[in-house]
């Protein structure tokens, strides 16, 4: 799931490089973090949250796939 995030990520921002995804378990199961550099970060949120919900539905249904819940949080520095 992280690789999918990070993908994702990368073919949005215009600073690849600054892209960072962590991904670990707990009791909710699978959290992925994904951090942008700070120009970038509207581009990964989008208008309303729109592409921020297309990048949480696009890992849900992969996560569904293999029967886990994985949750995406995007964070700033």
């Amino acid at each position: 799931m992280r690789e999918l995030v990070e993908i994702l990520a990368k073919a949005l921002v215009d600073s690849p490089d600054d892209v960072d995804v962590t991904e670990h378990e707990d009791d909710k199961g699978v959290v992925i973090k994904l951090k942008v550099a700070p120009d970038d970060m509207g581009k990964v949120i989008g208008k309303q949250g729109r592409i921020a919900k297309s990048i949480r539905s696009v890992v849900k249904a992969a996560a569904f796939k293999e029967n886990k819940k994985v949750i995406v949080d995007i964070v700033q520095e």
